[in-house]
C-alpha cells in the first residue's frame, strides 16, 4: 500500500500520479496569475504598458547583456513605442508595437497595416506587435503575407511570456521532487 504522500488520487476512474497533481496545480495558479496579469495591463496608463512590454523582451534576450531597449510612445511616436537595439551600434533593431485593448475589442488589419507602414518609415524590417486583446483572422493574415517580418503576441501570450520571463510577477514557492538516485546505490 503506498504510502499518504505518494498515494495516487482517483478522479473519474483515472488515477492522477501525484507529480501530475503537482503541474495541474501550478497550472491553475499560473492560469489565475495570466487573468490577473492582463486585468492589470488593461488598466494601467499607456506608458506604464509600453514600458512593460518593453521589459518583457528584454527579458526575453532581446537587446543583449546591455539591454538595449527603450519606450519611445507619446503622441509623437510615428506609430513606434518601442525600439530594442539588437547591436551595440544599434543597425540591428527591434521595433515595438503596443495596443492595451479591452478583451474582446480584437486588433484588426488597419492596425497591423499602419504598423508595417511606420516599419517602412524608418526603414525597419521587423517588429513586433503586442495586445492584451486578441487579432482577427484578417489582421493574421495580413501580418504574415507581407515582407515585412512582424510577430504577433497576444493578451494570453503575453501573459504566458510575462510568468515564463518573471515580469510583473514573483516567485512566492518553489517545491522540489526528488526520486531514489539508483546510480548511488549501484
Amino acid at each position: 500500500m503506498p504510502s499518504p504522500s505518494t498515494k495516487p488520487l482517483v478522479a473519474t476512474h483515472e488515477i492522477i500520479e501525484p507529480v501530475e497533481q503537482i503541474e495541474d496545480a501550478i497550472g491553475r495558479i499560473n492560469s489565475d496569475v495570466a487573468d490577473s496579469l492582463l486585468d492589470r495591463l488593461r488598466v494601467s496608463h499607456p506608458d506604464f504598458f509600453e514600458t512593460a512590454v518593453v521589459s518583457v523582451l528584454l527579458k526575453m534576450g532581446y537587446g543583449g547583456a546591455e539591454q538595449r531597449g527603450r519606450r519611445i510612445g507619446g503622441t509623437s511616436d510615428g506609430g513606434v513605442d518601442g525600439v530594442i537595439d539588437q547591436d551595440p551600434l544599434g543597425l540591428d533593431r527591434v521595433y515595438i508595437q503596443a495596443k492595451r485593448y479591452a478583451d474582446g475589442n480584437n486588433v484588426g488589419r488597419e492596425a497591423i497595416q499602419a504598423f508595417v507602414g511606420a516599419l517602412h518609415g524608418v526603414a525597419a524590417s521587423k517588429g513586433v506587435f503586442i495586445t492584451t486583446s486578441a487579432f482577427t483572422e484578417k489582421a493574421r493574415g495580413y501580418a504574415s503575407s507581407v515582407s515585412t517580418r512582424i510577430i504577433l503576441i497576444d493578451g494570453p501570450r503575453l501573459a504566458s511570456l510575462m510568468i515564463k520571463y518573471c515580469v510583473g510577477v514573483q516567485v512566492t514557492q518553489t517545491y522540489e521532487v526528488v526520486e531514489v538516485d539508483e546510480d548511488f546505490f549501484d
